[in-house]
C-alpha cells in the first residue's frame, strides 16, 4: 500500500511542460511590443513614465504581501 501512496504522491508532484509554437506573428507581436516601449522610453512618453511607475507599485505591493503572508502559507506550499 505504501508504494501504491508513494506512486500517486510522486505522480501528482510531476510536471507537465507546454508545447508552445512560435510562429512568425507571434515573433512580429513580441518585436512590437518591445520596440513600442524602447521609443516610448527614448521620447520620454508620460504615458511611459506612469507605466513604470505603476509597475514598481505592483512590485513594491507584491513584495509587501509576501512578506506579511509567507510565514502563514509556507507550510501549504511545502504538501
Amino acid at each position: 500500500m505504501s508504494l501504491l501512496s508513494s506512486y500517486l504522491s510522486n505522480l501528482q508532484e510531476s510536471k507537465r511542460t507546454s508545447v508552445t509554437r512560435v510562429t512568425r506573428d507571434t515573433k512580429i507581436k513580441k518585436a512590437t511590443g518591445q520596440l513600442s516601449s524602447l521609443e516610448a522610453k527614448h521620447k520620454n512618453d508620460p504615458l511611459y513614465k506612469k507605466m513604470i511607475y505603476y509597475r514598481d507599485l505592483y512590485f513594491h505591493y507584491r513584495e509587501m504581501i509576501y512578506k506579511k503572508y509567507s510565514p502563514r502559507v509556507r507550510s501549504k506550499a511545502r504538501k
